[in-house]
This record gives structure tokens, C-alpha cells and sequence, in this order.
């Protein structure tokens, strides 16, 4: 009668020959890797630091968005100046995009958390909510928040669904933004697009 441990190896061993004999599927078929240039980056946060307050939609920018077979992935810049106190309905949430942070230089305060005061969904022709994160709302406050003091070398994921709200800003904050979009909601963007969107926005 075989023991405990054969009966283990027979549950295991279809896998391992599965892998070992190539059947298993990658999940991303023929895709090809996303190469973003230093200069290319650069370029963006250059435009968002010289951009007026009232183009401020020039510091939240998508540099790329690619197929990555189970999701897409969005790489983007995001500047945001000094900050003495949050401004009105300014804690964001997004249903099904996650972002994770990765603050190359400054400081600020954020808060997360997924009970959200006066959360209102935003409308479905918002810029942000075509270009950059989705379907999602914003809200006033957030209730039992996490305080996350941020400085550069600092990342910080927030899954979809989890509030985030900026409260204080010393001078300003400077970070990558990565987002991760299982259900393609967003729009993808090329090395092609990309360029398009700088030469159309000068400094």
C-alpha cells in the first residue's frame, strides 16, 4: 500500500513534467519588453516641474501602458508642490487599478485606508479616469487612516479600492508611479505615443 509520500510524488509529478517537457504556457504570448529611456523620464518630469497651476495635469503623466498577457502594467511620473493642508475632496480611490509609489525625491505626508468619508464617484470623461487609474471616486477624509511619512528612496503599494490622500507637502514630492491594471481598463501607450505627448507638450 503506498505510503503518504507516493501519493505526494503522484500529485507532483505531472507538474514538474509539465514544466521540465515545455507544455506550460507563458502567460504573456509573444509580448515584447517595454524599454524606457533615463531621458525619456526625465523629460516628462521636466515638464511637469515647469508646468503653470493651471495646467496641473501635466504633473500626473503616463510615460507607457503594455500588455503583459494577465494584466497591463502603466508606468507614469507624478510632481506635486508644497502642500500646507489637504485640499477639499482630495482623498483619491481607484476600483481596479493598484499603483505603487517609489518617491525619488521630497517629502510629504499621505494617508491610506479604505474607509472614506464622502466618497463620490468621479465622472467616467475624467482624465484620470480615462488616461492614468480608472474607474474610482474621491472622498473627503479617511476614517481609522494609516499616516505614512514619505522620503526619497520610500515606496508604498496601494491596491485598488484603498483610499490615498496627500496632507501635507514640505516643498515638494517627485515619484514614479506604477500601475497595475488587471482588468485593461486603461488604454495602452507606446514608445511612439509617448513621444507624441512630449513634443506636444513643450516646456
Amino acid at each position: 500500500m503506498p505510503n503518504k509520500f507516493t501519493a505526494a510524488a503522484r500529485l507532483i509529478a505531472p507538474a514538474i513534467l509539465c514544466s521540465a517537457s515545455g507544455y506550460a504556457q507563458a502567460t504573456c504570448n509573444q509580448c515584447a519588453a517595454a524599454y524606457i529611456p533615463a531621458r525619456e523620464i526625465e523629460a516628462y518630469f521636466n515638464l511637469a516641474k515647469t508646468a503653470s497651476t493651471t495646467n496641473i495635469r501635466k504633473r500626473d503623466q503616463q510615460i507607457r501602458a503594455v500588455d503583459a498577457g494577465r494584466t497591463q502594467i502603466g508606468v507614469g511620473i507624478v510632481y506635486r508642490t508644497k502642500l500646507t493642508k489637504p485640499a477639499d475632496n482630495s482623498v483619491a480611490e481607484h476600483h481596479q487599478v493598484s499603483e505603487v509609489y517609489h518617491v525619488l525625491d521630497g517629502e510629504a505626508t499621505l494617508v491610506t485606508g479604505s474607509e472614506i468619508e464622502g466618497l463620490k464617484p468621479r465622472p467616467a470623461d475624467d482624465r484620470a479616469v480615462v488616461l492614468l487609474n480608472g474607474p474610482g471616486g474621491n472622498g473627503s477624509s479617511i476614517r481609522n487612516g494609516v499616516i505614512h511619512h514619505l522620503r526619497a528612496g520610500d515606496m508604498i503599494i496601494i491596491p485598488a479600492g484603498v483610499g490615498h490622500w496627500f496632507t501635507q507637502i514640505d516643498d515638494h514630492i517627485r515619484y514614479l508611479m506604477i500601475r497595475v491594471d488587471p482588468d485593461k481598463v486603461l488604454p495602452l501607450k507606446s514608445e511612439v505615443s509617448s513621444q507624441a505627448d512630449l513634443k506636444l507638450n513643450p516646456k
